[in-house]
């Protein structure tokens, strides 16, 4: 087993003779003989042991083997105690997932105080093919079913090639000693269901059931890495930034096949699910702006594309205000200002992210906000005035660049649909003798 792990590390590039390796050691059969088969090969490494506080004396015992064999070997421990079940509950999710988002935290903090390079746990195979029926069970995508892996961040598992069952005869035959957690015996625990029940059933069927599900596993894995890489050209390709926006056009979208799975993977990394997704695609073939929401972003259903943005803490109240004299500011957005003489060789530049305004028909303080429904303005050229609102569905804004738009404010008149028009009753005319530029951007 000792050749079988130095040629998996290696194979894998999990980490090299140089690391300063962190090891996660419950003391079970698995990570005690990790922890002998990392000492023989001679790496540098600490120890580390989570007391989740779940089986009473038995977890303390727990925790006191491991400090013994940090004793033993001679190297630095590290042990932290969790009050779980009260984590657990007040954040409602399982005790599982309180106990694995919780020593996972842990160890990153380690690594940062201490300068780690990898965390060294002892999953293994019987792991995998574990995890792979209990994902099966649940309804999984070919994430679920590719297997843990091998090396996830600074997370290492070096032990992937061993069966539980060669773990526990090397322990044997080398006077390894470990404890044995009862919590293991109770079928009640889903994957205690599994272990001790449903795979034996499969066994029966094939003796070698284990092995020729493993071979599965890394089909699916290497199937997985061929779909990811396709999937990451199609982001490259379709996913289009602008600004805060997230775009992705409609018509290639359709063109996509099997859609569901790839508009599943386009929008994932944006929070949304597949139940989402197939909301999603009957929007599209029905009216648009409708609106779609995860925890982190908004979706808008718009004329030729799904547009993404994050959902922002920022208050639709917020009022900026600009002094008279002020050359530039930072926020809401980065401008800046400069005040000149007109003279009749001026040249009005044309851009979007310039407004050139009569200084002198302005008041102070200026006002940058958000714009009202309601609020109208006389765009440049117009004789008449028009509703924001109006303007905005003229220009064919979607709703978040609408939400997204900022208005300059003078004496309660708006002097500027920022990067879109000013108002004309701010325009140049003979008569000016002041020239406010503002620029978007900070001053050259």
């Amino acid at each position: 087993m000792y050749h079988q792990l130095r040629k998996y590390i290696d194979d894998n590039q999990l980490f090299t003779q140089n690391d300063s390796l962190l090891l996660g050691i419950s003391g079970g059969a698995d990570s005690s003989v990790l922890l002998h088969l990392i000492d023989n090969a001679g790496y540098n490494f600490s120890i580390a042991h989570c007391n989740f506080n779940l089986r009473g004396s038995e977890a303390d015992a727990d925790q006191h083997f491991v400090e013994q064999l940090a004793s033993k070997y001679g190297v630095d421990f590290h042990v932290v105690s969790f009050d779980t079940g009260r984590i657990a509950a007040d954040k409602g999710i399982s005790i599982e997932m309180a106990a694995r988002q919780l020593r996972y935290d842990w160890f990153d903090q380690l690594c940062e105080q201490h300068g780690y390079n990898a965390v060294v746990v002892g999953h293994h195979l019987d792991d995998v093919l574990e995890t792979f029926m209990l994902n099966l069970s649940r309804g999984t995508g070919i994430r679920g079913l590719s297997g843990i892996k091998s090396k996830a961040g600074r997370v290492v598992r070096p032990l992937l090639f061993a069966t539980r069952n060669e773990i526990i005869e090397y322990a044997k035959s080398n006077n390894i000693e470990y404890r044995h957690d009862s919590s293991n015996d109770d079928v009640a625990i889903k994957r205690n269901k599994v272990r001790h029940q449903i795979i034996p059933l499969f066994e029966e069927l094939n003796p070698a059931f284990k092995r020729r599900l493993s071979d599965t596993i890394s089909y699916l894995s290497e199937t997985e890495s061929i779909f990811l890489d396709r999937v990451e050209n199609l982001k490259n390709e379709l996913i289009n930034t602008d600004g805060q926006l997230f775009k992705i056009q409609l018509s290639a979208l359709k063109e996509l096949q099997p859609l569901k799975i790839f508009m599943y993977e386009l929008l994932r990394d944006y929070g949304f699910n597949s139940d989402m997704v197939d909301e999603l695609i009957l929007a599209t073939e029905q009216a648009q702006g409708q609106l779609f929401y995860s925890s982190s972003h908004r979706l808008v259903v718009d004329r030729y594309n799904l547009i993404i943005s994050k959902i922002s803490d920022q208050s639709t109240n917020d009022v900026f205000y600009i002094e008279n004299g002020q050359s530039e500011i930072e926020k809401p957005l980065e401008m800046s200002f400069s005040l000149a003489d007109n003279h009749p060789d001026f040249i009005i530049p044309r851009s979007s992210r310039l407004a050139v305004l009569d200084f002198d028909k302005l008041s102070f303080p200026l006002l940058i906000r958000r714009w009202r429904n309601g609020e109208y303005f006389k765009p440049l050229g117009m004789s008449g005035f028009k509703k924001l609102s109006d303007f905005f569905i003229d220009q064919k804004m979607s709703i978040p660049e609408k939400e997204n738009t900022w208005i300059l404010v003078s004496d309660n008149k708006v002097v500027w649909i920022i990067g879109k028009r000013i108002d004309d009753r701010f325009k140049l005319t003979a008569d000016t003798k002041r020239i406010l530029q503002i620029k978007l951007g900070p001053n050259d």
